[in-house]
């Protein structure tokens, strides 16, 4: 049996991505083989793609990228006893390698999809839903009333943070890259929307919290970094889980106390979830909030898998709003 991926050979734009045909093989002890049906496309995939993460500048290859997916059960592993053969499980985490339609993955690393959960709406979700979940329950766990700030408020997490925020009874503002997309951002739930570029957002979220917030959520990276800090309240936090716009640049220890005890955080999505309790417990509680309707993600846009490099440059573009599936 073949499979079919999505493989580079080397770093570079969304050409670098080609489509081959590689041998199926059984999986191995602890794993499950997945027939997968949908596959979340996400901006950590463009930075693998472009060689921004320094263990995967020294990779092997040729590399598959992706760390979403949903399917079906085709076959088990010695050793898992948590899936049968015709469940419906997803996964977003390592080992990388999404960009297929047969995959064996470790069985600890999966979580079954409830009913009333489709393949795609999972594929498109659970990777976003985690981080938001781990965004505003752990890293900086977000009280009623509160304010908050989301930068990319538009984008698939940002979408899904500010319908949490609003869920949690919080206050929550944010801030965009362009003017079409404040609509989509007040969709979601922000009650304010600054646009970077065209408004003074720092000044604008001191103003209409009454001198900072307790908490920036920013993925941002480089071009947001001073603005980010200068949002914050005394004793706030600036949670770090991105650079899209590259890396932060160094700075004092002493900048955080002259700011008034301010906090800093980088937020790596992997240790977070490298415990299977924890990731079991988190996507337990994201599933609870898609069924409870406190989440209502906009139906993704699905694209055949030979168009991955299509889908990474709509998302490079920053022009997408919403989720982006890859269909096999």
């Amino acid at each position: 049996m073949m499979a079919r991926e999505i493989a580079l050979s080397g770093f570079g734009g969304p050409e670098v991505l080609e489509l081959r045909s590689v041998p199926d093989t059984a999986p191995g002890p602890g794993e499950i083989r997945i027939r997968q049906t949908a596959i979340g496309v996400n901006f950590t995939d463009v930075h693998g793609r472009r060689g921004d993460y320094g263990d995967l500048r020294a990779a092997s290859m040729p590399l598959v990228l992706g760390m979403e997916a949903a399917g079906v059960v085709e076959a088990l592993g010695n050793g898992v006893e948590r899936f049968r053969i015709g469940d419906r499980v997803a996964y977003a985490s390592r080992p990388l390698g999404a960009y297929r339609d047969l995959r064996n993955f470790p069985a600890a690393r999966c979580v079954a999809v409830p009913a009333g959960v489709s393949d795609r709406d999972a594929a498109a979700v659970l990777l976003k839903g985690l981080t938001v979940q781990m965004l505003v329950r752990r890293v900086f766990r977000v009280m009623p009333g509160a304010w908050a700030v989301f930068h990319s408020a538009a984008g698939g997490v940002g979408s899904l943070a500010g319908q949490w925020l609003r869920a949690l009874g919080a206050h929550a503002i944010g801030i965009v890259g362009s003017e079409d997309k404040v609509a989509a951002a007040r969709a979601a739930g922000y009650e304010a929307v600054f646009v970077r570029g065209r408004d003074d957002w720092p000044a604008r979220v001191r103003e209409l919290s009454g001198g900072g917030v307790p908490v920036v959520y920013d993925p941002v990276g480089r071009e947001t970094w001073a603005g980010s800090l200068s949002c914050l309240a005394p004793r706030g936090h600036l949670a770090c889980f991105g650079n899209s716009s590259g890396q932060v640049p160094p700075f004092s220890v002493n900048e955080l106390r002259d700011r008034g005890s301010l906090s800093v955080s980088w937020v790596r999505f992997s240790d977070y979830t490298a415990d299977p309790a924890e990731l079991e417990a988190a996507a337990r509680e994201l599933f609870d909030a898609l069924a409870g309707g406190a989440l209502r993600p906009a139906a993704p846009r699905c694209l055949p898998l030979e168009q991955a490099a299509e889908a990474h440059r709509l998302l490079e573009s920053g022009q997408t709003t919403g989720t982006l599936v890859l269909v096999p």
